[in-house]
């Protein structure tokens, strides 16, 4: 009940009446009234008017089920439509998982407003304070072939890149194939992992930690990551965020499914990728070298054309972009 009290007065542009909230949901003013009350309690400012009713006049950075439920509402279709909200957890992607094995939903949403075990790519750790950031895992159940999963990463990159950019007004950028930065300085870690058979997806996880409304980090990595807050001065609502990248990630991952590759959003991935245009040094490979990356093609491998003048696909390693995470 409370999602849907949510949701109506968000959308209203005045007051909602008691009797109105009644009426539509079947309950007593005394009900209403209490679920008032908590939404009080969480940090919203509701004004209750005598014969008007209610208004949110304004919304905290509340992170929670209901808040997210009643952002996404009609919103999507599947995308987030299922929610699974941890004050604190180890790893969303961990729960992803679980709920995966459970008989989750495709698109279910698992949020955590903390992680005491938050990964990133290569066993790298990930700081994830409370409060502060997102910390989410979608769970998909694809029925194409696990050749075609690794792709997810780079539609999700997009997704989020292109969310923040339109959310936020900054410029927005990915670091090939699943980081994403904010003046030189990584703002966003996505992580993918699959379970599947020879054939055959089970389901495939894809965890998104952004920094949003952190004011400093650990010395270890002050000097390679940033925060929404740090470049805009000001604090992000995290459920709006959220929702703006499943809406993104839906329609994405529509346009993927219709194509079978990454040539539906390849044009405007490139426009975002940082790399680009740029001097790159690929790491991973047996001598690493210096090249001239070109874009993605339509695998989502990073195009690069060598000192020697000739071309080739990237498909794994590291790929360091010059002037991005320290790398001169």
């Amino acid at each position: 009940m409370k999602t849907e009290i949510l949701k109506l007065l968000r959308e209203s542009e005045g007051y909602v009446s008691g009797q109105k909230l009644c009426g539509k949901l079947g309950v007593s003013r005394t009900a209403v009234w209490k679920i008032i009350n908590q939404l009080k309690e969480e940090g919203y400012h509701v004004e209750a008017v005598q014969n008007r009713g209610y208004r949110i006049v304004d919304i905290p950075d509340v992170l929670s089920e209901e808040e997210l439920k009643s952002l996404l509402f009609g919103k999507t279709r599947w995308a987030g439509q299922e929610i699974h909200y941890f004050p604190e957890t180890d790893s969303t992607n961990i729960r992803a998982k679980e709920l995966g094995e459970k008989g989750a939903s495709h698109g279910a949403l698992a949020v955590a407003d903390r992680q005491s075990a938050g990964r990133g790519r290569r066993g790298r750790g990930w700081e994830s304070p409370p409060g502060c950031s997102i910390y989410m895992s979608i769970l998909l159940r694809p029925s194409f072939l696990p050749s075609s999963a690794p792709m997810l990463t780079l539609v999700m990159a997009y997704s989020t890149a292109e969310a923040l950019q339109e959310c936020t007004g900054q410029e927005i950028r990915i670091k090939w194939p699943n980081d994403i930065v904010l003046n030189q300085k990584k703002l966003v870690g996505i992580l993918t992992e699959m379970s599947s058979e020879i054939d055959y997806i089970n389901h495939v996880v894809i965890g998104v930690g952004i920094n949003v409304n952190m004011d400093s980090f650990s010395e270890e990595i002050a000097k390679t990551a940033t925060s929404l807050r740090i470049e805009t001065g000001q604090v992000m609502k995290r459920s709006t965020l959220i929702a703006e990248i499943m809406k993104h990630f839906e329609r994405n991952y529509d346009t993927f499914l219709q194509s079978g590759d990454l040539s539906g959003i390849r044009e405007d991935y490139n426009r975002l990728l940082v790399n680009c245009g740029k001097e790159v040094r690929i790491l991973g490979a047996k001598e690493p070298y210096q090249a001239l990356a070109l874009g993605i093609n339509d695998s989502g491998e990073l195009l690069v054309r060598k000192q020697d003048g000739s071309e080739e696909a990237v498909y794994a390693g590291e790929v360091s972009v010059r002037g991005i995470y320290g790398y001169v």
